[in-house]
C-alpha cells in the first residue's frame, strides 16, 4: 500500500478510475457518455456561458464605466440618481443576479433536450 510523507497508510479504491479512463481529448457529457452527444451538450453549454458573460460585460463595463459619462445625463424616475452611477454601483449587480437564473433556466431546459435532467 503506498504511503504519503507523514508515514500513514494511503487506501486506494480498487475501482478508481485511472486518468486512462477518461481521456483528456474524448469530451464527456454530463452522465459520462462521449461522443457527438456529449460535444453537442457543451458546445451549446459554452455558448450559453459566453452570451451570458458578454451581456453582464456590457452592463458592468460598459453601462458602468465606459458609457457613465453619457448615462449620467439620464436619471432614474423617482430617485434621482444618475443612470451611470446606478449602473456602476447596483445595476450591474442586479443584472448579474438576474443572469444567474436566465441561466438556470437555459441549462434545464438544455439538460431536458439531451436527456440529463434531475427531474
Amino acid at each position: 500500500m503506498p504511503r504519503p510523507s507523514n508515514g500513514d497508510p494511503v487506501e486506494t479504491h480498487p475501482e478508481a478510475e485511472t486518468p486512462e479512463d477518461h481521456p483528456i481529448d474524448q469530451p464527456r457529457g454530463p452522465n459520462g457518455e462521449s461522443g457527438q452527444h456529449a460535444s453537442a451538450y457543451w458546445r451549446r453549454n459554452v455558448r450559453y456561458l459566453m452570451a451570458l458573460l458578454a451581456v453582464w460585460f456590457v452592463a458592468s463595463y460598459g453601462f458602468g464605466i465606459i458609457l457613465a459619462d453619457w448615462l449620467n445625463q439620464f436619471r432614474i424616475p423617482g430617485t434621482g440618481f444618475k443612470l451611470g452611477f446606478w449602473f456602476a454601483q447596483q445595476g450591474s449587480i442586479y443584472v448579474f443576479v438576474v443572469l444567474i437564473f436566465v441561466y438556470v433556466v437555459l441549462m434545464n431546459r438544455l439538460d431536458k433536450e439531451f436527456g440529463v435532467s434531475e427531474e
